[in-house]
């Protein structure tokens, strides 16, 4: 071995025993008759010493080196007299009597420290630098112990971990699929998974009752902070269950990952319908780490001359505790933020209830202030809060209230990172309609089950019925969602038939499912999390890319292999594919 220890493991204990260590030169200060270098490997840093008193040739070789130098040490283990309490190693230094350049390098890019002065592109191409960061090797170090804490936990619980394959059909529903030519079976291709999803299924009809896998998948789809081309699933399925078996055992594996992860006890799951959720956060992964739900006020607000309300399918609002005080600057930069096409409102109607009882409002003209006050009863407002009004049709308004209300939990330092609030959304919708397809789409994937309740509506009625469906929502934020799924062919052959499928459709995309519903399937149900999400969300970022050793950027590219690229005309001949 190179070393005997590695550089974040010497303690006071080990004062005066030779050791040698192996690293990166993270940093060089010299201070004339002593040169003082941080070695830096994964595990952390020591601080080494050389003297010119007593060794000038070494203290000269030290200070003809450069950063992020590959070296080896060999020295006495010291204590400090300038101790460090930020360093776990920071009560001891080696006294360096050998040094060897294992590799030379040049002047990195950008810094490799905690604040680097690297953008982000910077930092993509050069992502093998970035990973010596210790801010993002603690990113890694954090996934690696979900991984092997998932596999404890569902190990424990009876699951076992089996891989399904990465080549397979390409399907029409979902997002679009990355496809992959065959050059064995001209002008066929193989798709890369979105997920297992067919594939697990069929594993419950197998007979292996408790299936996971963290598993890679592919969507080819818009990028954000929270997407990437190719993501982790922590994929899962049971057989001979029920709802609520699901949402006990990953409720299990989630407060199992906060204790064992975070140090965090958490208290049972509130459970929400999708209806609700819509209907008092205009979202359906609401943030509940903070109030500031909808109050409709239709009834109350129409027939008053004021032809924004009076035209509105839906007029609500939120009351946003302690802000009467804003000033009519700020209202009007909050108004013109709801305007941003992202947000889509076509303006904002405000209420401050001062301190002293009185309210004044941006539609005085049109309201007397007893009928203001009826308004704040409604909203259960209080002297020194705000209420903040949106109308329109319904979708749009509640979805707009929904941006606005999180934009006022920023602004009031209500979203915590480090407070965590999980909740399980239900009883999703089956299917929603596409105006431009004509047709309805699944909201989950076409094997999701209905309600009980609800599948004789889906021959007279499928746009109301509703899914057995769930998402676990964690402070705003999707980390997964399942369903009980369709295990009797007649019911499958119904849902196909709601979404638009003929027979010959459904037999050439599925009759490999459906045939298998023929010997026995049992029922089962499963869920999803996004692995790379859960990571972020641990660890206090927005951006998965964070958790991701090598990552794509927003356009889906990988800047430093330069992927994706152009292939030669021999590889495109033999794999039967002309250019344009």
């Amino acid at each position: 071995m190179l070393r005997t220890h590695h550089c974040g493991e010497l303690r006071l204990a080990e004062a005066g025993i030779r050791v040698t260590l192996a690293g990166w030169l993270q940093r060089s200060r010299d201070f004339g008759g002593m040169t003082f270098i941080d070695l830096r490997d994964r595990y952390g840093i020591t601080q080494l010493v050389f003297n010119m008193e007593t060794d000038a040739g070494l203290c000269e070789e030290a200070r003809k080196l450069g950063r992020e130098y590959v070296i080896q040490v060999t020295g006495k283990v010291a204590e400090r007299s300038n101790k460090n309490p930020n360093l776990p190693t920071g009560d001891i230094e080696i006294i360096v009597e050998e040094i060897k350049v294992l590799n030379q390098a040049k002047i990195p890019p950008f810094t490799i420290e905690d604040k680097t002065d690297g953008g982000d592109e910077l930092r993509m191409q050069y992502r093998y630098l970035d990973l010596r960061r210790p801010v993002v090797r603690k990113n890694m170090e954090l996934r690696h112990r979900m991984a092997m804490e998932t596999r404890n936990y569902l190990s424990d619980q009876g699951f076992l971990e089996i891989e399904t394959p990465f080549m397979i059909r390409s399907t029409p529903e979902g997002a679009r699929d990355f496809v992959v030519p065959s050059r064995m079976n001209p002008g066929e291709f193989y798709a890369l998974p979105q997920s297992p999803q067919t594939f697990k299924q069929l594993l419950m009809v197998s007979g292996f009752d408790r299936y996971f896998q963290i598993v890679r998948c592919f969507r080819d789809e818009d990028l954000r902070a929270d997407r990437q081309p190719e993501f982790t699933q922590i994929d899962c399925e049971m057989s001979f269950v029920e709802r609520e078996d699901v949402l006990h055992t990953f409720e299990g594996l989630t407060r199992h990952l906060f204790s064992k992860v975070k140090g965090l006890q958490t208290d049972p799951f509130p459970r929400m319908t999708y209806a609700d959720a819509m209907r008092l956060y205009g979202s359906d992964k609401p943030d509940i780490r903070f109030g500031m739900t909808f109050f409709e006020l239709t009834p109350w607000v129409r027939g008053h001359g004021f032809p924004v309300f009076d035209s509105a399918e839906l007029v609500a609002g939120i009351n946003v505790p302690g802000a009467a005080g804003y000033t009519r600057k700020q209202l009007d930069e909050l108004t013109d933020w709801v305007k941003r096409p992202q947000i889509g409102a076509k303006g904002l109607v405000y209420v401050r209830y001062n301190e002293d009882g009185t309210l004044k409002s941006s539609v005085d003209k049109f309201y007397t202030e007893e009928q203001l006050k009826k308004w704040a009863s409604e909203m259960d407002a209080r002297p020194g809060d705000l209420m903040l009004i949106l109308s329109g049709d319904t979708h749009h308004t509640r979805k707009a209230l929904g941006e606005l209300r999180l934009e006022m939990g920023q602004r009031l330092g209500l979203r915590n990172p480090e407070v965590f609030s999980p909740l399980w959304v239900v009883d999703f919708p089956l299917l929603e309609w596409d105006e431009e397809a004509a047709r309805f789409f699944a909201m989950h994937h076409p094997f999701t089950s209905p309600l009980p309740d609800d599948i004789p509506l889906l021959a007279t009625d499928p746009g109301k019925v509703r899914a057995d469906a769930y998402d676990l929502v964690i402070n705003g934020v999707e980390i997964g969602g399942g369903s009980i799924r369709i295990h009797d062919r007649g019911l499958q052959q119904q849902m196909f038939k709601a979404l638009g499928f003929s027979e010959q459709e459904a037999r050439s995309q599925f009759g490999f499912l459906l045939n298998a519903f023929e010997f026995g399937a049992p029922p089962h149900g499963g869920i999803a999390f996004g692995f790379d999400r859960l990571c972020s969300l641990f660890g206090g970022s927005e951006s998965i890319r964070d958790f991701i050793a090598f990552p794509k950027n927003n356009a889906g590219r990988d800047v430093m292999i330069n992927s994706p690229a152009p292939i030669s005309e021999a590889q495109l001949k033999e794999l039967n594919i002309r250019t344009v």
